[in-house]
């Protein structure tokens, strides 16, 4: 019955597994940038909180356009489970710090996925995870900017609320 059921979809168990996998990390990230909207929030870093907010829908987006993917292919795509996400953060230039080593960890993800399927010569998921490669360029590069306001800028005195300003306002540019 196992192998009747692979018919119904041109996804190998591996690549099946390594998206569902992926499915789970991009779940994982709209929770935590949630978690850090909702600590922005209550410290009174509200363009933060917004951005993050905004962060946290963009990774459900991508949760989403990989669990219809599979799901398209006849695969069988899990509904992710959630847990471990922090709450607290231990300063505001913590949570950037984290933000950008999450994105980063995501690309690496990525780009282990793109092996494994020019390995498997699966042509079609590696050409769909093209769009999330490019789009961690551009994660990464706000990640990374955001994360730098806090040496131009510094946090003494008002630094921090106009670095608060300033992080909805980066971007990347191609």
């Amino acid at each position: 019955m196992k192998d009747l059921l692979r018919l119904k979809t041109s996804l190998t168990e591996e690549i099946e597994t390594l998206l569902n996998e992926q499915i789970k990390v991009e779940a994982h990230s709209s929770a935590v940038y949630l978690a850090m909207s909702s600590w922005c929030d209550r410290n009174g870093f509200d363009c933060s909180a917004k951005y993050f907010q905004k962060q946290s829908g963009e990774e459900r987006e991508h949760m989403l356009k990989l669990f219809n993917y599979v799901s398209d292919l006849g695969g069988r795509a899990v509904s992710p489970e959630i847990t471990n996400i922090p709450q607290e953060f231990e300063s505001f230039r913590s949570v950037f710090e984290q933000a950008l080593q999450q994105e980063i960890y995501v690309t690496q993800q990525f780009n282990r996925m793109a092996a494994r399927c020019m390995k498997a010569s699966d042509f079609v998921t590696f050409q769909f995870i093209q769009w999330f490669l490019e789009e961690q360029i551009e994660e990464e590069y706000v990640a990374r900017r955001a994360l730098e306001l806090f040496d131009v800028i510094g946090e003494e005195g008002t630094g921090r609320y106009e670095i608060d300003k300033r992080v909805p306002k980066i971007k990347y540019h191609k």
